[in-house]
C-alpha cells in the first residue's frame, strides 16, 4: 500500500541520524530545491535554511528569488552574482585548454557547478552552517561536482543529498508534497525538459529526448536559431586574443560578460552552437542532451585557430592529449583536484604566445576562422612557400630521411628472408 505524505514524513524524522541547526541550500527555484527547505526542517529539525543562488547567467530565472526562498521557509537568501568568475577563472581556462568532453561537449554546466559549490562553502563558513545541501539527483552527474568541491575545501562540513535520501520518486510526487504546504509549483508543461542555463550554454534532456532516434525538435531551441532559420548571407567578425583571452570584437573592447553575450547574439543569429550526443555520465549510464553553446563554439574555434598560428608542433600535439585529460577532469567534478590544478598551470605557460587576431565566418550552423594573423606567428612565407625560396635547400631532405627512417630499414633488414 502507497504510504501517505504523513506517514513519509514520520519516516523521514525517524531515519534521520542527525539533527541540524543551520543548513546552506544550493538553490535554484525550480521544483527540487523549493521543497527542500520544508523537507530539511521536517527531517533534520533545522532551524536556518540558508538559501543560496549562484548567478552564473541564468537571467530570468533569478527574477523574485528572493522572496520565494523566503516565502518557501529559508531564513535568509543570497543571490551571488559569480558570472565574472565563471568566465575568467572557469571558462577562459577550459577553452585555453581546448577541453571538449568526447568530441562535442563544451562542459557548460560541469564548471558552472564547482564555482557555485565554491561560493556555498564560503558563505557556510561565514554563517556558521553545519551542513551543506543540494538538490541533484542520485542517477546524475553534478551530485558528483557538488559534493567533491565542498570535500576538497571543506572537508568538515556535512553534505546532505535528499535525493538520495527520501522516499520521493517522481516529478509527481514532488507535485503532491509541494501543494500539500502550499508551496507554488514552478512547471512549465509546454516546455517539459530538464533544462540548465547560464551564460555559456543551455542545455535540453527529457522528455521526447530519451529516445536517441527522435530528432530534436524546432520549437527545443531557446537560444539559437536552427540553420534552416539563420540569414543566408554569411556573417563575418574578428576576435582579438592577448594571451590566449579574448578581449574584442571588431577591434571594440569587451569585458568578460559582455564579451561572451556579444558571442552567443552573434552564433544564435546564425544558427551556431547547436550539439546533439549521446555522452557518457560519470555514474555509469550513458545521457541524451542538445546543447545551444553559440559564443562558446565560436570562441574554441577562434581560439584554437591562433594556436595553430602560434604555437610550436611538440607543445601543440601535447596539448591535444592534455585537453582530453582535463576535459575529463572537469565533466567528472575534479576543478579542485591537484591533477587540473598542475595542468592548469602547464596550460598557462603555453598561452604566453596566443595573442593575434582572428577573422571568424558564420553561416547556417557553420563557424570556421577564415583569417589568422599574430605578432608571435610561426608560420612563415618564406619557407612554407611552393615558389622560388632563398632560405631552404632541397638536398638537406635526403640526410635528414635517411636517419629518420633508419631504425625502419634496419629492422627490415634483420627480418629478410625470416618467418615471423
Amino acid at each position: 500500500m502507497q504510504r501517505t505524505l504523513g506517514a513519509r514524513k514520520r519516516s523521514f524524522v525517524m531515519n534521520a541520524k542527525k539533527q541540524y541547526n543551520k543548513v546552506v541550500l544550493a538553490y535554484s527555484g525550480g521544483l527540487d530545491t523549493s521543497i527542500i527547505i520544508p523537507w530539511l526542517k521536517e527531517t533534520y529539525g533545522v532551524k536556518d535554511v540558508i538559501a543560496v543562488c549562484g548567478n552564473v547567467g541564468q537571467g530570468k530565472e533569478l527574477d523574485g528569488l528572493y522572496e520565494k526562498a523566503i516565502n518557501t521557509g529559508a531564513s535568509d537568501a543570497y543571490i551571488e552574482d559569480l558570472t565574472e568568475e565563471f568566465i575568467t577563472d572557469y571558462v577562459y581556462p577550459t577553452m585555453q585548454a581546448g577541453a571538449v568532453y568526447e568530441g562535442k561537449y563544451l562542459l557548460g554546466t560541469s564548471f558552472a557547478r564547482p564555482v557555485i559549490a565554491k561560493r556555498l562553502v564560503e558563505i557556510a563558513k561565514e554563517v556558521g552552517a553545519d551542513a551543506i545541501c543540494h538538490g541533484a539527483t542520485g542517477k546524475g552527474n553534478d551530485q558528483v561536482r557538488f559534493e567533491l568541491t565542498v570535500k576538497a575545501l571543506a572537508p568538515e562540513i556535512d553534505i546532505i543529498a535528499p535525493w538520495r535520501i527520501w522516499d520521493i520518486k517522481s516529478r509527481e510526487e514532488e507535485i503532491e508534497y509541494a501543494q500539500a504546504r502550499n508551496i507554488p509549483v514552478p512547471v512549465d508543461k509546454e516546455h517539459n525538459y530538464s533544462m540548465d542555463a547560464n551564460i555559456w550554454h543551455l542545455s535540453h534532456e527529457g522528455s521526447d529526448l530519451e529516445d536517441p532516434w527522435n530528432e530534436p525538435k524546432d520549437d527545443l531551441y531557446m537560444i539559437c536559431k536552427t540553420p534552416e532559420e539563420a540569414p543566408d548571407k554569411p556573417c563575418y567578425f574578428t576576435i582579438e586574443f592577448e594571451q590566449g583571452i579574448p578581449v574584442s570584437i571588431d577591434g571594440q573592447k569587451y569585458g568578460p560578460v559582455e564579451l561572451v553575450a556579444k558571442l552567443n547574439e552573434l552564433g544564435a543569429e546564425n544558427g551556431v552552437g547547436i550539439d546533439d550526443l549521446v555522452e557518457n555520465r560519470l555514474v555509469g549510464m550513458k545521457s541524451r542532451g542538445v546543447y545551444e553553446n553559440p559564443g562558446g563554439r565560436i570562441l574554441y574555434t577562434a581560439h584554437a585557430g591562433l594556436e595553430m598560428l602560434t604555437l610550436d608542433k611538440d607543445t601543440m600535439h601535447y596539448k591535444e592529449g592534455v585537453a582530453a585529460k582535463y576535459a575529463e577532469l572537469v565533466y567528472d567534478g575534479k576543478w579542485f583536484c591537484p591533477l587540473r590544478e598542475a595542468l592548469a598551470a602547464f596550460l598557462a605557460e603555453t598561452q604566453k604566445t596566443v595573442t593575434g587576431t582572428v577573422r571568424m565566418k558564420l553561416y547556417k550552423g557553420n563557424c570556421t576562422h577564415v583569417g589568422l594573423k599574430s605578432p608571435y606567428s610561426l608560420y612563415s612565407e618564406e619557407f612554407a612557400t611552393f615558389g622560388e625560396d632563398e632560405v631552404y635547400d632541397h638536398k638537406d631532405a635526403e640526410g635528414f630521411i635517411n636517419l629518420f627512417g633508419l631504425p625502419l630499414k634496419v629492422r627490415a633488414l634483420a627480418l629478410k628472408d625470416k618467418e615471423i
